[in-house]
Parts: structure tokens; C-alpha cells; sequence
């Protein structure tokens, strides 16, 4: 960068050289100063290719090191935050902001610092070869830099506003994608696109804002420059006619002050750049301020082998302060026994099945696994130990091996039980590359019953001993659901397990019912006590053609 630096006053006094010497017409002195001015030209550029190479790596490495850092938060940020994060903008954050602060850094050192340096050679050499005619030029300075900084605010703030509508149209692409089938079968395509039509016509604003400052800045720039120049060539022939300066020293001088246009317009151009940049690093330090979850106690203890004995001693939670979802709940659930969960709607199901996975931590009373405090272990030991099968089985992209081993250490014979267990092991083993299949984007070449014994395999590959299902069939076909239940039963063997049911033909069988509303266990017992007693429990029943003994 040095090197690259100090070819400018070089340059500079040789065009000082050759342009009285073309004036003379010494031709000799004219052909030696253009082979001089080749071989600095050479030099320089060769300086050059060096810089930019050597900063480009470091530079990528920044852009890499902030995704990996923000990703690793965003793993970590408390689920009630995440769910009112769009995941269209958080996407364009870890992409196109995270290179947009890369891209800042880099020509931050690649080209703004140079440029910099540029500015503050030539100035000195223009010093050196007439301080009052520097001083003159100087004068001028003042009035670029506040014009500069004027736009770049401005530009900042347009940026920020651009770069939201590029977040929202992103979000909208998102749910658009995924939920194409519902817009068709409502034909609702009208809709979509005027809604579409609309986010890219307020992007397109947005842009067009940023973009129309960008373009006044330059000409307003532009313009005074070239009159700081012409006020230049004024007082430099006015310096000559006073004999304070020859000939040869102004060409120098014009030849170094021309210099300055360059460095001028790069460090305009890159200080807008770097007030976008400062526009996403500030949308990627909202992803750092989000809540995370609570991180293990210093002394928390590893979990050791595990019964599944499960107890809920006077537990509240709430998501709020003033609405408590569990209130003074108490449940104890033997090793190996069934318990269903069943009621309306916001009961507090899930939020129970996030207490025991440890995604939020109970404000008041104690959640045990085999006696102990869940606050007193491991998350991912307990994580090892409670598996859960969602409703909607979300299954990545990859092999149908990664898919249930999902980053776990697991031998291809420990993934096959695991496959058989889950009654999924016939249709695998029926693909063309059987466990070496790939699964799509979102599954989209398998079954949703095919995706949800591939979910149960993946939760029981760990040999967890509680399992927790989530109304794992409800959204299957009735052979499909078939072929799932027949998994489950095979899952549900020697092990505790909780279930979310909403279809209560699925839960006659199980060892507990539970029914819940607004926090509190209104009902307990098997399915014939609970229809005999002819409560609330019966009633839902009741709802579903569902009788005594059924």
C-alpha cells in the first residue's frame, strides 16, 4: 500500500518533466520521461494487485466469522423472541447485510485507507512545491468534506429504510413460497400479487430515494471540484506572473492536484458505502440483543442414567407477567407409564412439553426428572434423555441416514434399529439408494407419513426414556396414520411418554388422561373412569362419537 502510495508524487514530478519537455519538443527527454513514468506505473500496479489480494482474504474471513458468530446466537435466542422474528429478514441479515459489512471492511482497507494516504502525499508534494498556492487549494477542503457528510447522513438513513423493505419483501417471498398450494386452492393468486406488487413498489421507493441522493450528491461534489480547480489555475498564473513559481513546477503542481480527483471520489463513494454498511451491522446487532436461553448453571450436574420418572411439583409459568399459561400444576408420571394430555387450545400443552425440554424454566415450583431439578442439569444431556416428536415432522435436507442420526454419532447398524423401531424401515430400505437417498428441501419427494416415522426414528436413535409426541398423526391420511401408529407403539415400548392429543381415539390406551384448562388439571384418570365420572373429559368424547369402552 506504501509503495502504491508514493508512486503518486513520483508520477507527479515526472508529468512536471514531460510536459515542457513535449512543449520544447526534446524528444529524447520526452521518450525518456514516458519509459520512467511506465516503470512507476508498473511498480504501482504491481503494489496494487498485492494489496487487494492480501486484504481480500481477511476481509472474507470477517463476513464468515459474523454469519458463524450470529448464527450460533440465533441457535441460542429464547424461542417466545424467535417467534416474532420474521425469517425472510433474518435470512437477508445473515446474507446480504453480513456481506454488505464485509464488502465495507474490505474497501475500508483496500481502498479508502490508500485513498487517504493518497490525499495526504500529494498535499505534502503540493506543499513542497508552493505552500500559498497548497494553502489556496486547501481552503476548499473544508467545503467537500461537509457536503460529504451532509449526504452521508441522509444517505445512512435511506439505506436503513431500503434495506427493512428488502427484509419485508424477503418475508413475504418466504410465506409465499411455502404457502402456494393454499393460495391456489383458495384462488386467492390475485391477492398474493397485489400484496407482492405492493412490497416491491415500496421497495422500489425506497431505493429509488437512496439511489436520487447518491446521484445529487456526485454532480454537487463534481461541481466543486472543477471550480476549486479552475480557482486553482487562476492563482497559479497569477503565482507565475509573479515569479513565485515556474512553468515546470505548476505543470507538477496541475499533474498532483488532478491526483486528488481520484482519492477525492473514492473516499465520497466509500463513505456512503460505509454508511450503509453502519446501516446492516446495526440491523445485525439487533440479532445480539435478542434474549438468549439461560445458559447451564456453573455447578449443574451431567444426568447419568435415566428411569423416567417425571414430576411436576406446584409449577406456574406464564410468558407474561399478568397471564399465567400453567398455574400451581402438580403431576407426577411412574417410568414407563403413558400420560395423555388433552383440552382446548391454549391449556398450556406445548407450554408443559417446554418446560420439560427445558426451553423456558418454571417461575415458581420445580420440574423433576428422576428426583432431580431440570434447572440442576445439563440442557444437553436432558435434551439426550427427552426426545420429542412434533406434529409436523420438519426433516432436513440430506441423506435419509443424516436425517435420523441429525448430527448425532451413529453407527449405520444403530440408525437401522432406530428405522425399524419407527415401522420406517420398509419404505427405506425400498428407495433406490435406501439409506443413502436424498431428501429435498422440506421433504418435498416423501410422504408426510414417510417424514413422520423418518421424525420418530430420529427421536427414539438416542434411546431417550421419555418421549414426547405432539399430536404426531394428525395431520395423516387414515393409512398413513396407520402405518405411524404402528411406529409409535414400537417407540412407546419400556419408555415414559407424554402425549398431546386433540383426537382422543388415539389416547384411549394410556395409563393417565389429563385434562387441562387454563393451566390447571381439571380431570385425571384412565378413559373409563373419566367417562364414567361424566365431566369435561367425557363431553370432548362425547364431541368425537366417542364412547365408553370404544
Amino acid at each position: 500500500m506504501l509503495v502504491f502510495v508514493v508512486c503518486w508524487p513520483a508520477l507527479a514530478w515526472l508529468a512536471g518533466q514531460l510536459i515542457p519537455a513535449i512543449g520544447a519538443g526534446d524528444f529524447n527527454k520526452v521518450l525518456r520521461t514516458i519509459a520512467a513514468a511506465l516503470a512507476v506505473f508498473l511498480v504501482q500496479k504491481a503494489a496494487q494487485f498485492g494489496q487487494d489480494t492480501l486484504l481480500a482474504g481477511p476481509a472474507l474471513q470477517v463476513s464468515q466469522e459474523l454469519r458463524r458468530t450470529l448464527f450460533a446466537r440465533l441457535q441460542r435466542i429464547d424461542f417466545g423472541a424467535l417467534e416474532k422474528l420474521s425469517a425472510g429478514d433474518l435470512t437477508y441479515r445473515l446474507t446480504e447485510d453480513a456481506d454488505r459489512v464485509g464488502e465495507v471492511i474490505y474497501k475500508t482497507i483496500q481502498d479508502t485507507t490508500p485513498s487517504a494516504l493518497q490525499l495526504v502525499v500529494v498535499l505534502g508534494y503540493m506543499v513542497w512545491l508552493d505552500w500559498l498556492l497548497a494553502l489556496a487549494t486547501l481552503l476548499l477542503a473544508p467545503v467537500v468534506v461537509l457536503l460529504v457528510s451532509g449526504f452521508g447522513a441522509r444517505v445512512m438513513g435511506a439505506a436503513e429504510r431500503s434495506q427493512k423493505q428488502v427484509s419485508e419483501l424477503a418475508g413475504l417471498l418466504g410465506e409465499a413460497i411455502a404457502g402456494l398450494p393454499l393460495v391456489r386452492a383458495f384462488a386467492a393468486e390475485p391477492w398474493l400479487q397485489q400484496r407482492f406488487d405492493e412490497e416491491i413498489d415500496l421497495h422500489r421507493k425506497a431505493r429509488y430515494r437512496t439511489l436520487r441522493l447518491l446521484a445529487l450528491q456526485h454532480p454537487v461534489v463534481g461541481f466543486i471540484e472543477a471550480a476549486g480547480i479552475l480557482a486553482v489555475l487562476l492563482i497559479g498564473a497569477a503565482r507565475i506572473q509573479a515569479g513565485g513559481l515556474n512553468s515546470q513546477g505548476f505543470s507538477s503542481y496541475v499533474a498532483a492536484l488532478l491526483m486528488l480527483i481520484d482519492p477525492i471520489s473514492h473516499l465520497t463513494t466509500n463513505f456512503n458505502e460505509f454508511q450503509q454498511g453502519q446501516a446492516s451491522l446495526r440491523r445485525l446487532r439487533q440479532i445480539e440483543s435478542e434474549p438468549v436461553e439461560p445458559p447451564d448453571r456453573p455447578d449443574a450436574q451431567p444426568l447419568g442414567p435415566v428411569r423416567g420418572e417425571l414430576v411436576l411439583d406446584r409449577v406456574s409459568f406464564g410468558y407474561t407477567q399478568d397471564q399465567p399459561v400453567l398455574n400451581n400444576l402438580s403431576l407426577q408420571v411412574e417410568p414407563g407409564q403413558m400420560v395423555a394430555l388433552v383440552g382446548p387450545s391454549g391449556a398450556g400443552k406445548s407450554t408443559l412439553f417446554s418446560l420439560l425440554l427445558r426451553f423456558n424454566t418454571a417461575q415458581e415450583g420445580r420440574v423433576l426428572l428422576d428426583g432431580r431439578d431440570l434447572a440442576d442439569l445439563r440442557a444437553r444431556d436432558l435434551r439426550q434423555a427427552v426426545a420429542l416428536v412434533p406434529q409436523r415432522s420438519n426433516v432436513f435436507s440430506g441423506t435419509v441416514a443424516e436425517a435420523i442420526a441429525f448430527g448425532r454419532p451413529a453407527t449405520r447398524e444403530q440408525i437401522r434399529e432406530a428405522a425399524q423401531l419407527a415401522n420406517a424401515s420398509g419404505f427405506i430400505e425400498a428407495l433406490p439408494e435406501g439409506y443413502d437417498s436424498r431428501i429435498e428441501e422440506r421433504g418435498s419427494n416423501f410422504s408426510g407419513g414417510q417424514l413422520q416415522r423418518l421424525a420418530i426414528a430420529r427421536a427414539v436413535l438416542g434411546n431417550p426414556a421419555v418421549l414426547l409426541l405432539d399430536e404426531a398423526t394428525s395431520a395423516l391420511d387414515a393409512e398413513a396414520e396407520e402405518a405411524v401408529q404402528h411406529g409409535l407403539k414400537q417407540a412407546m415400548a419400556q419408555r415414559t411418554v407424554l402425549v398431546i392429543a386433540h383426537r382422543l381415539a388415539t389416547v384411549q390406551e394410556a395409563d393417565q388422561i389429563l385434562v387441562l384448562e387454563s393451566g390447571r388439571i381439571v380431570e385425571r384418570g384412565s378413559h373409563n373412569q373419566l367417562m364414567a365420572h361424566g365431566g369435561r373429559y367425557r363431553e370432548l368424547c362425547e364431541r368425537q362419537l366417542i364412547h365408553m369402552g370404544a
